[in-house]
């Protein structure tokens, strides 16, 4: 005879194997659609950095540059969109915004950059992290 808790764990479980299932997109795909869907809304100076063997904050930073206020929108919007309506992927959490040259969307391993140029320059992250393999650079 099984308790309330076991039968509340297998539930749960049988939940958590159906979400994997609609979105069985590992951190590595999940950063390289990024950098596709940032590509795709005319994003500049694409950066994926493998960040798994120098950090334990992310296995991927996704760093892309937008020519203006209203690019750096329709860049995050759909990196934002299509996450969560094909992948059932929400950010963990999202700092910053276009008037400040840059936001911030972090999806747990992969974190994502957009700046506007100015603000990437002044931040260089890829100094700061010039240990992680870049993956994909797209200029």
């Amino acid at each position: 005879m099984r308790d309330a808790s076991a039968q509340a764990d297998t539930e749960y479980a049988i939940r958590d194997t159906q979400a994997e299932e609609v979105s069985p997109l590992e951190a590595s795909g999940v950063a390289k659609l990024i950098v596709d869907l940032a590509s795709e809304k005319q994003a500049s100076d694409i950066v994926m950095l493998d960040l798994r063997q120098v950090s334990l904050l992310a296995d991927y930073f996704v760093i892309c540059s937008a020519g203006s206020e209203r690019q750096m929108t329709a860049i995050v919007d759909e990196i934002r969109d299509v996450l969560r309506n094909q992948h059932h992927l929400r950010p963990l959490r999202e700092e910053g915004k276009p008037s400040s040259g840059w936001i911030l969307l972090d999806y747990g391993d992969v974190v994502v950059h957009i700046f506007a140029p100015a603000e990437r320059g002044y931040y260089r992250l890829e100094d700061l992290w010039a240990h992680a393999l870049p993956v994909v650079r797209v200029q």
